[in-house]
């Protein structure tokens, strides 16, 4: 597993110094912008990212919607892309699995925006080697420490629009408490012990605690892990003596162990349906409501309710 992990490490210091090189001659033959260039990994921080600075800067996403940024291999352009930016955030926690050692290699130009969160309210996985969950954006109200970081960031970096973001921030960290408010009265239609989430990976944690539910989940926290026959049996035996009405898939994650689940109930009698797709490690296309953080959020609380009320 070292010696992977020292291959990888040198082909992507290679691809390092390539692109610089092309970076350089570049210079030469590309008109530049006028405005600093920013790079993050998920659309989650870019969406967070684009209500702080708007459009004063030229934004890069390393990892579009539907892209699951636990597999996430980079690729010769990225390269290109991360050496000609000035600034990179991304979401550590290992959630960038592939990639985080590079950022943290990278130095001063980037920021993992999980770093001002307090420790005591990470959630902790002995599945995940004792490291914190990295999907912390499904608590709201962690999520604006991110917030305030990518936003302190920005303000060092372009300190001439440092009131605007000021301005924007606090505007957006007032629509995340709405946000939040709304979809936590939506939760509480569902009765206390029907609040039970089934899904493909454990990307829920968080969104369990912010909003009073239990969640079980096929997969680790990372999509790389599989989920075992003995663990499909299991689940099909929690999902029958419990009587759970509905299971959710990702936009992230293939349905087919979901699938599993689903004859594996038929096959004892019990009929459980899938629900609603949930967006998890990433957001939906741009222009509809799972496209942006907020309306991510709406999106999956309104399908829970509605499938488990």
């Amino acid at each position: 597993m070292q010696f992977k992990h020292l291959v990888f490490y040198l082909s992507f210091t290679l691809f390092l110094l390539i692109g610089f090189y092309f970076f350089l001659v570049q210079q030469t033959t590309i008109k530049q912008t006028d405005r600093p260039r920013i790079i993050c990994t998920t659309t989650i921080i870019a969406d967070t990212i684009k209500n702080i600075a708007q459009d004063s800067i030229d934004l890069k996403i390393l990892m579009g919607p539907g892209v699951d940024p636990h597999a996430y291999k980079p690729i010769e352009q990225d390269i290109i892309t991360i050496v000609q930016a000035d600034l990179i955030f991304y979401n550590g926690l290992h959630l960038e699995a592939r990639m985080a050692d590079i950022f943290e290699r990278l130095g001063n130009k980037t920021v993992a925006i999980t770093s001002d969160m307090p420790k005591n309210q990470l959630i902790y996985s002995k599945e995940f080697n004792q490291y914190p969950d990295p999907h912390v954006w499904f608590d709201p109200m962690l999520w604006i420490y991110a917030v305030h970081t990518i936003a302190t960031h920005l303000q060092k970096m372009i300190p001439q629009n440092f009131e605007q973001y000021e301005n924007n921030k606090h505007e957006f960290i007032q629509k995340i408490h709405q946000t939040y408010q709304t979809t936590k009265e939506m939760m509480l239609k569902i009765q206390p012990e029907q609040r039970i989430l089934i899904t493909a990976h454990d990307a829920f944690s968080y969104f369990a605690r912010a909003y009073d539910c239990k969640v079980i989940s096929l997969q680790g926290i990372s999509t790389a892990s599989e989920a075992g026959t003995r663990d499909i049996q299991n689940l099909i035996h929690f999902i029958v003596q419990h009587k759970i009405p509905t299971i959710f898939a990702e936009s992230c994650i293939p349905t087919r162990s979901m699938q599993a689940l689903i004859q594996g109930t038929q096959a004892q009698g019990w009929s459980v349906k899938l629900g609603q797709e949930l967006f998890s490690d990433a957001l939906g296309s741009p222009n509809s409501l799972p496209g942006t953080y907020l309306g991510m959020l709406k999106w999956n609380t309104h399908g829970i309710e509605r499938s488990l009320q």
